[in-house]
């Protein structure tokens, strides 16, 4: 829990509170300012005013969205007025564009007069694509939402209500599903009749929980017809007709299912005792639960407990719809936010939690213990990218399928690639390198075949045609751990044995003829064959059983490299093999060489390995423009060091004419075109270098740890350059998305070998 004074703090510190309006165009010369403003912003101004679509081609307002307030029920603090609340609206605006990139304007309103509210908004609705309703209290929530979507033309969504019900309702199908229960035969008590509690109860009966199975509970008990204190016709909708109870805990005897959406304390472990077998508790009172899993399970250990809390298991939390929610809205244009959008994204969020958790996730829970499909893991947790991918196409897809959408998606599958991008530069580059292994998908031998990661990440290599995984171990092994993680190849895999492989004997014969002159004896040769899983899965490359070999994810790099080297070798022509980096950021895409492999490299091993990394720039669909790094530019300084970088440039440059090079320069040259142009105007480069090669191994790998950790930079590699055929290193530590973006670099490689 923060600290009061932590909390302030944060939002007092440098720049008051949470957002700020950036520029997307530039508004640096007079020629900008003309058209950002008079008279150049009249031709956009002109084309609106002949057709209103256009706003969404020449303003911000397909992402825009208004988080509305009067701050009447806000977050656990009740009714502290419209500017108190602020803060939490600002977080609002944090959360959607932090989560899927909506831009949003926070609008606290100081009135309740519902009607005055309504009118307020209904005026805004040039400026925004949507409007997020958010702490506004029931039941007038009901009727301005209900109102809104009348009058308005873009979607209108009180999170309050409907992200809580889609959240919890995704977790609730998966119990179901967990518990064997038919969801028409299922009895479901709700505890709360405000915004939350009534949209959950509405949403449960829309999924298919029969409208006399469901009770709904408030503080003065049970709402059922012929009550009258303390009721309203929202209430009076959900009124169980044929019930006898009177009370929560008459209620909950025999029930399946417990939302609540009340007050801390309201389910009591004897209300609990009484439940159905396998009871479905999801108490979701903020910031205190009606009951906590410790206490739940003291009295039912068969009990799946879900909460608010991100502390406990099986969170709900709002931040799992509506960045999403809007997004896929927003992308096609839609009028409103329907039901079947609502009940799309909570398939999409249970579907998405039967997947394989990324390892990024499992590490921001690593408190929690395993992350796997089960009654601890019903939903996906908030800061799991996938959401993104999974529940706003799935959104954007129903929105096209139920007639509100008036800018539909032609292609979802360059939709998805679309929002993957969107959460950085790095899955853009590795979307279109995956793409290109899938269209022809290689043989990948992994010599730590029995490695957790290892198994999860040929898991997704399957799934998505990426590669034909090869996995060296005992088979026994690898299919007990598949067991115990949940993995299914459906025979997409082969496990190979080396100590029962059938062409053995033919490996043992082929290492003895390449290494008996280099100090191998038959018997080591059948020791390394045997025991050592690098020098096998080189052998298989080498003897053309497998494309290409991935491997290092548990070992040091030279115990790796060392058997690739003997049984694979370096291309002919080469002095040696020579390691890069892909860096990634949100601005540039850039190779660093050699990062891994040359510590002292010669004139010529420099000229190699800036030829090798253009054509791996290339590879990945950029034009090399290569830098030639030194602490000298052009001559300034007559030293070894630098005579040796301005040698290896003259020699590239007439090796490879049409490559753009130059050298030896100084980093700072390499990345400032003013620079350039103002001291030297004759650079081939322009200050607009995207490869670099470094002097020595030292300096490039300490650049690109660097960059790594201090830039907000992915590493992508290393990639391994010169070899005969397609070997690549793992770093220790790589998680289950490295494992399969190298996966796709070996298959690429092995194309590209496979086509010569």
């Amino acid at each position: 829990m923060a600290k009061k004074s932590d909390a302030l703090e944060y939002h007092s510190s440098g720049r008051k509170g949470k957002i700020e309006v950036i520029t997307t165009k530039p508004c640096a010369t007079g020629r900008d300012l003309s058209l950002a403003y008079s008279p150049g912003v009249a031709e956009p101004c002109l084309e609106i005013e002949k057709n209103p679509a256009d706003a969404y081609e020449y303003t911000a307002k397909g992402n825009l969205v208004a988080v509305v307030s009067n701050g009447t029920a806000v977050l656990g603090l009740g009714d502290i007025g419209a500017l108190a609340g602020k803060p939490v609206m600002e977080g609002k605006g944090v959360l959607f564009k932090s989560f899927a990139d909506v831009d949003v304007f926070d609008i606290e309103l100081n009135t309740k007069d519902s009607d005055e509210l309504i009118r307020t908004v209904k005026l805004l609705e040039p400026t925004f694509g949507g409007i997020n309703l958010e702490d506004i209290k029931g039941p007038e929530c009901f009727y301005i939402e209900e109102e809104l979507k009348k009058i308005m033309n873009i979607p209108v969504f009180h999170d309050d209500q409907h992200g809580t019900a889609i959240i919890s309702c995704a977790a609730m199908l998966n119990a179901i599903e967990i518990t064997q229960r038919d969801i028409s035969k299922t009895r479901m008590v709700v505890n709360g009749a405000g915004a939350a509690g009534i949209a959950c109860a509405n949403l449960a009966i829309k999924m298919g929980i029969k409208k006399e199975n469901l009770i709904l509970c408030d503080t003065k008990g049970v709402i059922y017809p012929e009550r009258k204190e303390g009721m309203n016709e929202y209430k009076a909708r959900l009124a169980n007709k044929k019930t006898k109870a009177r009370t929560l805990a008459e209620a909950v005897e025999g029930s399946d299912i417990f939302f609540g959406v009340s007050a801390k304390g309201a389910l009591t472990g004897e209300m609990v005792k009484s439940m159905a077998k396998d009871p479905i508790i999801f108490a979701m009172a903020n910031p205190d639960p009606e009951i906590t899993p410790p206490e739940a399970r003291a009295v039912r250990d068969d009990a799946i407990v879900g909460t608010g809390r991100s502390d406990y298991p099986n969170q709900v939390n709002n931040v799992l719809c509506f960045p999403f929610l809007f997004r896929g809205a927003l992308d096609v244009r839609a009028s409103a936010i329907n039901d079947e959008m609502k009940l799309a994204a909570i398939k999409a969020l249970a579907d998405l939690a039967k997947e394989d958790v990324p390892d990024a996730v499992l590490r921001a829970y690593a408190d929690r213990g395993p992350l796997k499909f089960g009654r601890d893991y019903l939903i996906p947790t908030p800061f799991d990218s996938r959401v993104l991918l999974h529940v706003a196409p799935a959104v954007a897809q129903a929105a096209m399928d139920s007639g509100v959408a008036s800018k539909p998606i032609a292609n979802m599958a360059k939709y998805r690639e679309h929002l993957e991008a969107m959460q950085g530069r790095s899955k853009e580059i590795m979307r279109t390198l995956i793409n290109k292994a899938k269209a022809n998908p290689k043989r990948v031998v992994f010599p730590e075949g029995d490695d957790e990661k290892i198994l999860r990440a040929a898991q997704i290599l399957v799934d998505e045609k990426i590669a034909k995984p090869i996995l060296i171990g005992e088979a026994e092994e690898i299919m007990a751990k598949c067991k115990e993680l949940g993995v299914d190849f459906n025979g997409g895999v082969k496990i190979i044995n080396p100590k029962t492989f059938e062409r053995r004997a033919e490996y043992i014969d082929e290492m003895f003829a390449m290494r008996q002159r280099k100090g191998v004896t038959r018997a080591e040769g059948k020791r390394m064959i045997k025991n050592n899983r690098n020098y096998f899965g080189a052998m298989m490359v080498h003897m053309g059983d497998a494309d290409a070999l991935l491997s290092g994810v548990d070992h040091h790099y030279p115990e790796t490299i060392r058997p690739a080297l003997e049984i694979i070798g370096k291309q002919d022509g080469l002095s040696k093999v020579h390691g890069a980096y892909m860096m990634v950021s949100k601005k540039f895409v850039s190779f660093f060489a050699d990062t891994t492999v040359t510590i002292e490299p010669t004139a010529d091993e420099l000229a190699e390995t800036a030829i090798l990394t253009a054509e791996v720039a290339r590879g990945f669909d950029i034009e090399p423009k290569v830098a030639m790094l030194s602490f000298s530019n052009y001559g300034s300084t007559n030293h070894p060091l630098a005579t040796k970088v301005k040698k290896a440039t003259e020699l590239v440059k007439k090796q490879t004419p049409e490559l753009v090079i130059d050298g030896e320069i100084q980093a700072n040259v390499a990345l400032d075109p003013d620079l350039t142009e103002n001291q030297y105007p004759f650079s081939t480069l322009k200050g607009n270098a995207n490869v670099f090669i470094f002097p020595d191994l030292q300096s490039g790998n300490i650049s690109y740890k660097l960059l790594n950790k201090l830039g907000d930079t992915e590493a992508v590699g290393p990639i391994l350059m010169g070899m005969k055929k397609p070997i690549h290193v793992l770093q220790r530590g790589d998680d289950v998305a490295d494992i399969v973006n190298m996966a796709a670099v070996a298959v690429v490689d092995a194309q590209k070998v496979h086509k010569k």
